[in-house]
């Protein structure tokens, strides 16, 4: 299967559990600024990698939902950073779908222009790479965060999103398709 089919179907199983959390909890998230969304992606990584070095979940999820969690909260980083975050629930479940459907062709049509260029090198990494360079995205998103969003050269917090969705994309498919752990 190629990498894009296996990109897709990861997106729609992750789409999946944002479109029913939506129904449990409406777009709460609206409320949440950037750098929050940052901090709850934090959260979601250093489980991952909390588990990933301990072995053992003593709640009892594992790494494949933290995975998903930090596609969801990306594409609602980029949600809040086009649209500005609000003081209440603004954004009916069928518009924030329509958003969410948005960036998830953003990142896949960026991971096929990377994956080209990189010729899928992905595929020779660990699932734990993913997640230290998703730390490592995080961190840089916090930096340019504490600079107001702004760079001199670098990226923005919006390619950091995407990236860590990407990263997380990758991290699901090892572990749905190559039985990674």
């Amino acid at each position: 299967m190629e990498t894009s089919e296996q990109f897709k179907i990861e997106m729609d199983k992750c789409r999946e559990v944002f479109s029913k959390k939506l129904i449990d909890y409406g777009a709460s998230w609206r409320i949440l600024r950037p750098a929050s969304v940052t901090d709850q992606i934090l959260i979601k990584a250093k489980r991952i990698r909390s588990l990933e070095v301990k072995g053992v979940s003593l709640v009892g999820e594992g790494i494949f939902p933290e995975f998903q969690a930090i596609v969801n909260y990306g594409i609602v980083g980029l949600i809040q950073l086009e649209k500005g975050y609000a003081d209440v629930v603004d954004m009916t479940p069928t518009e924030a779908m329509t958003y969410y459907d948005k960036y998830a062709q953003t990142a896949l049509e960026l991971m096929l222009k990377k994956n080209h260029d990189y010729d899928e090198a992905w595929r020779s990494m660990r699932v734990s790479s993913y997640t230290d360079l998703i730390l490592q995205k995080i961190n840089r998103t916090k930096e340019i965060e504490g600079h107001d969003g702004k760079t001199i050269v670098s990226e923005g917090i919006d390619a950091n999103y995407l990236d860590m969705i990407n990263y997380s994309v990758f991290g699901l498919i090892k572990l749905d398709f190559e039985g990674e752990k």
